[in-house]
């Protein structure tokens, strides 16, 4: 079977998908960037700011089955029961959660490519990150309170999300570095209480004012007197990661405090963005806890594999959307009495980006097709290939196309400078190319060690 092979029902969605994104959310796009340009400062992050379009285009997706489509299974039945009674009430807009059909996630994988074409795209069709991350978190390990208040409402699209990991006074990248601490106390009731405290910085999402939830990726502090002297060292002595907890925190919440916007080579991407948050004296209950205590970094890999694909997949339409750009333009310019198109040079910058773009679109289907068969941990070594290789190579088109364009390449009038950005920071989101680099060579490392002792 070829990895782009989809059944005929998928085709059609597919093919209704791109028409779609082609007709509606990139003429939408401009719409879009010109309501967010009438603010400035702190407007730019209030209600005000989200662009009325995205409704619209949100309305229209649920009108034609492209909503949640990254849902990997079926819903939990207390969540389905409690959207059909919001959509029973007639002051409520009727949501369809469930997706039209449950996607494998290679299938996913290439809608993913046709929805990575237009920058509203996916949140127009409510599988944008980090939202997406943080449902897949509360659909595997969310109590069912936890999925009623907060999954729902991410479902029905109605809110935004954040996920808080990364830290500003340590290297994140080693996850065993992170200093915000939970630190837990029983009550004289006998009741479980925690206190909160840290700095996250790259806090996508946390400055949106439609933002209602946040996961934190924290650390566990046993230190209070109330508790056990022994639950900090069996905690620790679980794993070497053994004391992260990941908690729920709503939003907005009182000891949280979003100190300021942070800007990505100088685009602010408000109104949803990037802020540093400092997270003081923050009062939570035993409800705020996924999964349980000591359980962070199990949670964190779990939400990687999938939205690995989703990353690099929309990547690679993205790059695709530049290089037919690319194209285009050659027919349209001349240097020295030839149409670009014509140079030799031109030709070769051509053919290497068609191979970048295939190379990077062939390597995550089969790795998306390797999750399929045997889960993010069998297909780690792939993993962790597509997040290093499918960046560089989707970047290098976007750049080859910013030098053809030459000075109309770096300015507004066209995506590519904002593609560009994306896609170099891509190197570094969930992890920078040499973590993964190491992982990687890890893993092939211990197959060639077992061929080996296979010889013997």
């Amino acid at each position: 079977m070829s990895l782009l092979s989809l059944s005929p029902t998928l085709s059609t969605l597919k093919a209704s998908l791109e028409t779609f994104i082609t007709h509606d959310c990139i003429p939408a796009e401009k719409l879009y960037e010109e309501h967010i340009a009438q603010y400035s400062g702190s407007d730019r992050w209030q209600p005000h700011a989200v662009p009325p379009i995205m409704d619209a285009l949100k309305s229209k997706a649920q009108s034609l089955g492209f909503w949640n489509l990254f849902l990997p299974h079926e819903l939990p039945e207390c969540v389905l029961r409690a959207n059909e009674e919001l959509n029973n009430n007639n002051n409520n807009r009727v949501v369809p959660i469930s997706p039209r059909m449950y996607l494998t996630n290679r299938e996913y994988g290439i809608l993913c490519e046709v929805m990575g074409r237009s920058s509203l795209a996916p949140e127009a069709c409510n599988c944008s990150a980090p939202d997406t991350g943080n449902m897949e978190v509360l659909l595997k390990h969310g109590t069912q309170s936890q999925q009623l208040k907060y999954l729902l409402p991410l479902l029905r699209g109605e809110v935004r999300s954040a996920f808080l990991m990364t830290e500003p006074d340590v290297a994140s990248s080693d996850a065993r570095n992170l200093e915000t601490r939970l630190s837990k106390r029983m009550d004289d009731g006998g009741s479980v209480r925690y206190t909160l405290n840290g700095k996250k910085w790259w806090s996508t999402g946390a400055m949106d004012p439609r933002c209602r939830m946040a996961l934190v990726v924290t650390k566990m502090d046993y230190t209070h007197p109330s508790n056990d002297n022994n639950a900090q060292q069996q905690t620790q002595t679980k794993t070497k990661h053994g004391n992260q907890t990941v908690v729920i925190v709503p939003m907005p919440q009182t000891g949280v405090r979003c100190v300021r916007p942070l800007t990505v080579f100088g685009y602010d991407d408000a109104p949803h963005g990037h802020a540093e948050v400092w997270l003081e004296s923050v009062e939570l209950g035993m409800e705020s806890v996924v999964l349980g205590e000591g359980r962070g970094f199990e949670i964190s890999q779990s939400r990687l594999g999938p939205g690995r694909i989703h990353h690099c997949m929309r990547a690679v339409g993205l790059a695709a959307r530049c290089y037919e750009l690319m194209l285009e333009r050659t027919f349209q310019r001349k240097t020295f009495g030839k149409f670009l198109y014509e140079h030799g040079s031109c030709r070769e910058i051509v053919a290497d980006s068609a191979a970048d773009i295939e190379s990077a679109r062939l390597l995550t289907l089969s790795c998306a097709e390797e999750i399929d068969r045997l889960g993010a941990r069998g297909a780690r070594d792939k993993i962790a290939l597509i997040k290093v290789v499918v960046p560089e190579l989707t970047s290098r088109v976007v750049d080859r196309a910013v030098q053809i364009f030459g000075g109309a390449g770096v300015c507004g009038d066209f995506p590519l400078a904002r593609a560009l950005v994306g896609l170099r920071t891509l190197r570094i989101a969930d992890g920078p190319d040499a973590v993964h680099k190491q992982s990687l060579a890890l893993l092939e490392l211990k197959k060639a060690k077992q061929r080996m002792l296979s010889r013997v």
